[in-house]
């Protein structure tokens, strides 16, 4: 604040003193009418009115002099102004000296100049009354701290037999000591609230909001304890204990906290106070407070009498010794402590060895192949496999599995779905465990404590008080030239206000000479968190929800919004070995080598050094940026052609920080590619509420853009085996998006027709003809030009190793898994669910049907399917159709489709608005045609969806693999934090204490749940490519592995595919629901009581 306040008054000074030339009418009025105004005599001399002039100028500057003086007083900023010289009068009058402010002297004049001091002279004693009254504050305040032992201490007890012990054990210590009287006080039985208590305790509040209310004061009490203010915490402890209203928010775990605290130090006397609230509370101690009471102890070196009294109390409350050591989260110099308590009394007594966990096995029927049968080892892994023992291909029945659905008419099933026969590759036996996390909880690797995380409001505040003090703290030198010392120190960081819209918001914004420093520094390091790069070394298996991925950084299973901890709780209370399946499956996918392709990502340099080429996907630099139209407009420009200029300029704007933005992420990437350019790396993975999984490093993954994934390969190789040349072949044509409804063969008659072009883009790529530039992914493209240049100029090309990873992407896999679960045989056929010598492609489908809609209404007279002739492609419906099945709506549709149409040249812009409406109905229309059971589950989900938020709960599941899921859509609670330099306000949506948001709940039900089936497919798929021996990794619905293993993969996905929707789904779900949120026979049980039309919940599967 007071950088702001020092900017408007050096905003008043800067105008005050403008050399603005002669003085004209409006600087005499402006600047001194309002003093000399009325006291001007129009019949003086011109002498007398200049002489009255150069008088008012100089009391006007000496007046502000003053105010300056007085603002240098008041702190506000340190100021170093030019010392005003006094004005010359004419020859006529001499020099006319500068009169002194006086408060009612008597040489002051009549005029107004005598009322500015004596206003001066009053705003001047006004602040130093205010000053002074502020040094009181801060002596106090200074006092307050220094004096922390004049804190509570001794607690203010509700009982009244325990605060009467309590005063006479005060009162006679010297006979009584502490650890008599700790060994006296728990014998006693946890005290029975009383009514009253209980009343209190009731009105509360919600128990969502007491629980984040207990969240916030157990992270104050460790922040006390964490900086060494073990007496305030203890105060606020003994503060809350004694009021009814704020005891509620007081659980044993604080009591804990501060309990640890003082033993910690040693200091007995506390400790014993924080037991008597806690049998005040009627609590009853647990292992943590007897940890804390007997660590105590070994610090004080208590008689062996008084800590085996303590360890008796301890075996009466059905507490073992033995847990001490192995369930309750001490460091090693804590246990030592503790060990020595112990060994005063028992002196024979050892820690007990960390028992080897017991082997749990995950029930899920499909994941019982997984842990049922033997796997190859990690070493194993870790060498080139033999093609015979790999599994090339030619070993193995691949290729498009046989189906066989049955045609209309009669209700249709999975069960022709028939898998091929089963790989024959000999696995290698062996009698250990195989899987990494096997391994790990082998070894006993010690389990990382669990940390309880803040809640959001605590980490705002702290982060805001953070920011606070770099303000106040951070100083650079006013004058970079001068010597060191010489000159005054400067705030670095101001904070200013700024409005954004109709809202007033805080800005800390740099000083400019510290944001010219740093351009010309130029620093050239990039300076990134562990967590944010890639892993030299293989990941962490992960073992549970808080231990895996990063060897020292804390990463956490689930991704979600800062402050949402519904997701940890429930990982938390989920049985170990039902999360198995998706620990084993990020493992794995973790495991996987990487390395950077170093031709690509010289290119990519030598581009991204001459100004980009957004058109490749490499962005251009924010020089480059559209500049705002030169000059001003003239004074008589109209209305509209000034709202015209801030459209413009709006638009510069929001282009150059987009390209700003877009080189930064790329700075970013390619700093990353280069530092790792001759280095073998992993990417540890995570996953979303949803079991979508996702890399932890963000700036460099292969879930990027084409760009991205072109600058990336595998580090293991394979050799490319009888058919992996033709899979690059497949994969090359893929990527150019031009053949993507001809079959295989096709594909590969085409590639070989262009691979003149080929070879001269992988030899050539910029002074070339350029083939792999005018295609859909050119990067990927020319990355895989490359590879086939190589496999066919080598002497075997079946020999050759390649690290190129190979794509198999899904044909829109939401309506795959809508189709699977309604048994619909139409929609099946649609996305390739069905053999098919020609793949078939949904958008061009619907887009054929929307086309016969156009017709029909085209003749009927409709104007707008007349406009519409010639212009209904796949494009144009494409992105409607894929996101139809995660949950668009019609608002959502016509915008996507009023986007395709304004990117077509031709079509009338008049009829956008009119024709995006007709076309998002007709595409609804075909889709409700070709898959009749996708609506109607859709419809079933989102019915439950509301139900269940109108009961007042967020929709929860758990997937076929077992992995417990919740919707984090609530009300958003609005959140304001007070004091320091401004007040913050802000909205949180994952406040549990808050009512589920219905709207979102229902809405993002369906996708949600068509998420989770994917991600469990494309875990199966990933386990069972490991056990195979297979490189395996995903980008969603997309696998990648090596050319060879093209078939094996192939083999492998549709088998899981089959297994996964062979099991009664929609049944389980259903069952699930009701026991879940149905009580009585609400509404909600009336619509689960059966799943939707159309959905088949017989078991139907490979095996059956």
């Amino acid at each position: 604040m007071s950088a702001l306040r020092w900017g408007r008054g050096a905003s008043g000074l800067r105008r005050a003193l403008w050399p603005a030339g002669p003085p004209g009418p409006l600087a005499e009025e402006g600047a001194l009418s309002g003093v000399w105004g009325r006291r001007r005599s129009l019949s003086a001399s011109p002498c007398e009115q200049d002489r009255r002039k150069d008088w008012g100028h100089a009391e006007l500057l000496e007046v502000l002099e003053a105010r300056l003086r007085q603002l240098q007083a008041a702190r506000v900023s340190e100021v170093t102004v030019r010392r005003p010289r006094p004005a010359r009068l004419p020859d006529a009058g001499g020099f006319q000296p500068r009169r002194k402010a006086q408060k009612g002297g008597e040489g002051t004049a009549p005029g107004l100049g005598g009322h500015w001091a004596q206003k001066l002279d009053q705003e001047k004693w006004a602040m130093q009354r205010r000053k002074q009254r502020l040094q009181a504050k801060l002596q106090v305040r200074a006092q307050q701290l220094a004096c922390e032992h004049r804190l509570r201490m001794v607690p203010q007890l509700l009982s009244a037999p325990l605060a009467e012990r309590l005063l006479r054990w005060e009162q006679e210590t010297p006979r009584s000591p502490w650890e008599e009287q700790l060994a006296r006080l728990l014998r006693e039985a946890p005290r029975r609230l009383s009514c009253e208590a209980e009343r209190a305790h009731e009105a509360g509040g919600a128990p969502a909001r007491l629980e984040t209310q207990q969240q916030r004061l157990l992270a104050f009490l460790e922040c006390c304890l964490l900086s060494g203010h073990l007496p305030l915490a203890h105060h606020v402890l003994v503060t809350c204990h004694g009021k009814w209203r704020q005891r509620r928010v007081l659980t044993l775990a604080a009591y804990n906290t501060v309990m640890l605290g003082w033993a910690r130090k040693g200091s007995f006397k506390e400790l014993v106070y924080v037991f008597f609230m806690v049998k005040d509370a009627g609590l009853t101690p647990d292992l943590l407070s007897y940890a804390a009471a007997l660590q105590c102890m070994g610090r004080l070196d208590q008689d062996a009498r008084t800590v085996q009294r303590c360890l008796d109390q301890m075996a009466q409350d059905g507490l073992r010794l033995q847990d001490l050591f192995s369930s309750v989260p001490l460091c090693q110099e804590e246990q030592a402590a503790l060990l020595q308590a112990v060994h005063k009394a028992q002196p024979t007594f050892s820690p007990p060895l960390q028992p080897q966990p017991e082997p749990q096995v995950n029930t899920s029927p499909l994941l019982r192949e997984i842990y049922a049968k033997l796997h190859l080892p990690l070493w194993k892994l870790q060498t080139p496999l033999p093609a015979a023992a790999a599994g090339d291909g030619h070993h193995c029945h691949c290729g498009v599995a046989e189906a066989q659905l049955p045609h209309q008419g009669g209700p249709c099933t999975l069960a022709g779905l028939r898998p091929p026969a089963p790989d024959p590759l000999p696995c290698p036996q062996v009698a250990v465990p195989c899987l990494p996390r096997q391994y790990w909880e082998t070894l006993g690797a010690p389990e990382v404590p669990h940390e309880q995380p803040w809640p959001l409001p605590v980490l705002v505040q702290l982060g805001k008080r953070l920011a606070e003090m770099l303000v106040e703290v951070v100083r650079m030198p006013g004058s970079l030239a001068a010597p060191q010392g010489s000159c005054s120190l400067i705030p670095v960081l101001y904070h200013v206000y700024s409005f954004r819209s109709f809202r007033q918001i805080g800005i800390l914004k740099p000083h400019p000479a510290f944001t010219q420093l740093l351009a010309t520094a130029a620093e050239h390091t990039l300076t990134f968190e562990a967590a944010e790069v890639p892993m030299l070394c293989p990941p962490l298996p992960w073992t549970s929800p808080h231990t895996g991925a990063f060897l020292l950084s804390p990463t956490k299973l689930v991704r979600s919004v800062e402050g949402t901890t519904q997701h940890q709780r429930l990982l938390d209370s989920c049985p170990p070995a039902e999360l198995h399946g998706a620990l084993d499956a990020l493992t794995q996918l973790g495991n996987c080598a990487w390395r950077v392709n170093g031709r690509v990502l010289d290119l990519v340099l030598e581009l991204f050094a001459a100004k980009g080429c957004p058109r490749l996907g490499v962005p251009a630099p924010p020089s480059e940026a559209p500049r705002p139209p030169e000059g001003r407009l003239p004074p008589d420009a109209s209305p509209a052609q000034k709202a015209e200029l801030r459209r413009e300029l709006a638009r510069c704007l929001k282009v150059a920080r987009e390209m700003h933005s877009l080189r930064s992420d790329a700075l970013y990437r390619l700093s990353l590619a280069q530092h790792l350019r001759h280095c073998v790396f992993w990417l540890p993975h995570n996953m979303d509420f949803r079991g979508r999984t996702y890399p932890c490093p963000p700036h460099f993954n292969h879930l990027g853009s084409d760009l991205a994934r072109a600058l990336l390969e595998f580090a293991q190789g394979r050799p490319l085996g009888p058919r992996g040349l033709d899979w690059l072949k497949i994969h090359l044509v893929n990527l150019t998006g031009l053949k993507k409804r001809e079959p295989l063969q096709a594909r590969l008659v085409f590639a070989d027709e262009v691979m003149e072009d080929v070879l001269d883009s992988a030899d050539r790529p910029m002074t070339g003809r350029k083939w792999w530039m005018e295609v859909e992914e050119p990067w990927q493209a020319l990355a895989c030009c490359m590879e086939i240049a190589r496999a066919v100029r080598a002497p075997d090309p079946a020999a050759y190793i390649s690290h190129f990873p190979v794509h198999q992407d899904g044909s829109c896999n939401g309506l795959q898994h809508y189709a699977a679960l309604g048994r619909d045989s139409i929609g099946a056929a649609s996305v390739n669910l069905l053999p098919s010598d020609v793949p078939q492609d949904v958008y061009s489908g619907v887009a054929a049907q929307v086309e016969v809609f156009r017709r029909q209404d085209a003749k009927r007279g409709v104007r707008v399917a007349q406009v519409l002739e010639g212009f209904i492609s796949r494009k144009v419906v494409k992105q409607t159709v894929m996101t139809v099945v995660y949950g668009v709506t019609r608002y959502g549709g016509r915008l996507q489709i009023e986007r395709r149409l304004r990117e077509l040249s031709d079509f009338p812009q008049e009829f956008v608005w009119e024709a995006s409406h007709y076309l998002v109905r007709q595409v609804f229309n075909s889709l409700q045609e070709m898959f009749s059971g996708t609506r109607a589950i859709q419809h079933w989900l989102t019915e439950s969806a509301r139900l269940i938020a109108h009961s007042g709960s967020a929709v929860e599941w758990v997937t076929p693999l077992g992995i417990p899921i919740i919707q984090p859509y609530h009300r958003d609670s609005k959140v304001m934090i007070s004091g320091g330099i401004q007040s913050l306000t802000f909205s949180h949506s994952g406040d549990t204490s808050q009512r589920p948001n219905t709207l979102k709940q229902k809405n993002g039900f369906p996708p949600n749940f068509i998420h989770s089936l994917d991600s469990s497919h494309m875990m199966l798929t990933a386990l069972h490519c490991y056990r195979k021996g297979l490189t395996f990794v995903s980008v969603h619905d997309c696998f990648w592995t090596h050319a060879a293993d093209v078939e094996v993969m192939n083999q492998v996905c549709r088998e899981q595919f089959v297994r996964l929707h062979s099991q009664p789904i929609l049944h389980n779900l259903s069952r699930f629901l009701m026991k879940r949120f149905c009580s009585g026979g609400g509404p909600l049980a009336r619509t689960q009581a059966r799943p939707p039309p159309g959905a088949r919940t017989m078991w139907v599967g490979a095996g059956r």
